[in-house]
């Protein structure tokens, strides 16, 4: 087995100083995070691949899900190549990371992906084909840090590409498009730019779009298992169920994930909306008003662009709806972090009782 230099995986000089208050202990390297299975994660690392559980010290202080490592992540870790295994001391800053609000009520944060140069924003040219879930897609990858890319995939069963990309076009001011078959190996060609040596890559979209055949083409081999979609809705079956980091014949690295049928953002400040959403903040920086709700104030370019028809209805409420999620987002993150502040300090007393106690 070839052992991947640190380069190959994605390392670099900003890394290097994230590691150097670590560097003058002997004992530790670093590693990328690959396949996260339950408490323990299987790592890269020029020893080779790792079995990896974190230290109890980590896992006492972590007051979320985000204080464990991702698939993606550059963690610290002590090696025992000898066995196979290592352990996890600390993980090094996230450059980028795309997050999602876990399934259900609970109000937690779950990392698709970190330290990813480029995402592909997945959607398929049939009935997949929703440019308000493209948006939504949009909004989130602004805020991971992230380059966001749309691939069309299924070009072969497409009759009106140029109107679908359009459309795209119409909502992903400046993102890269690219109309790709899998099936049919065209358009492939286009996508060799963002999986060059040391970069990489997350693939985000729905079941059934294609991702994993998608993957295997890129990699030349069959690395994940396909499904056939249902005849129908083209809705397919979670074939990927974990994200994994896998290792590209052409040097680069790619984060398959598990088909999202709702994305539900975590987290987005007005800057990430502003980049989705460009043609409606241009509109409103003509309102009359500088506070300008875009309801019934008089002189609102926004509503005047709603009754020329310049302006879509359906835009601008998905707009409206995702302008309030992040508001709803902003008050619960504000609860959230005072409550993991009394937790710590909780922590803390109740550290310094037992120390005093033993005295």
């Amino acid at each position: 087995m070839t052992l991947p230099n640190l380069q190959a995986l994605g390392w670099n000089e900003t890394l290097m100083e994230h590691f150097a208050p670590y560097a003058s202990n002997a004992e530790f390297t670093v590693a990328r995070v690959a396949l996260e299975h339950k408490h323990l994660y299987r790592v890269y690392s020029e020893h080779g691949d790792l079995l990896a559980s974190v230290t109890g010290k980590m896992r006492h202080e972590a007051l979320g899900r985000e204080a464990y490592p991702a698939v993606g992540d550059w963690v610290v870790i002590s090696a025992r190549p000898e066995e196979g295994k290592a352990t996890v001391h600390g993980i090094l800053p996230r450059f980028s990371k795309f997050s999602r609000k876990v399934a259900g009520n609970t109000t937690e944060e779950q990392i698709v992906a970190a330290n990813v140069n480029t995402v592909f924003l997945v959607m398929a040219l049939n009935n997949d084909f929703n440019i308000r879930r493209l948006e939504r897609y949009l909004v989130a990858a602004w805020e991971s840090g992230a380059n966001p890319v749309v691939i069309l995939t299924k070009s072969d069963l497409c009759d009106d590409i140029e109107d679908k990309i359009s459309d795209v076009e119409s909502v992903a001011f400046g993102v890269p498009i690219h109309a790709i078959s899998s099936e049919l190996n065209q358009g492939l060609e286009q996508l060799q730019p963002y999986i060059g040596e040391g970069k990489t890559v997350a693939l985000i979209g729905s079941s059934g779009v294609g991702k994993s055949t998608l993957v295997n083409r890129l990699c030349g081999e069959d690395r994940m298992m396909t499904k056939e979609v249902r005849e129908g809705d083209d809705r397919g079956k979670h074939t990927t169920t974990y994200r994994e980091l896998i290792r590209m014949p052409q040097g680069g690295l790619l984060i398959d994930t598990p088909g999202m049928r709702e994305l539900q953002l975590w987290e987005a400040d007005e800057s990430s909306l502003s980049g989705s959403f460009a043609d409606i903040d241009e509109l409103a920086s003509a309102c009359f008003y500088r506070d300008c709700k875009h309801h019934n104030e008089p002189g609102c370019a926004v509503q005047r662009a709603l009754e020329s028809g310049t302006l879509e209805q359906a835009r601008f409420q998905s707009y409206l709806k995702l302008q309030k999620e992040l508001a709803y987002l902003e008050r619960k993150s504000d609860v959230r972090a005072a409550a993991a502040q009394r937790d710590k300090w909780k922590q803390i007393t109740k550290s310094m009782r037992g120390t005093t106690k033993k005295k």
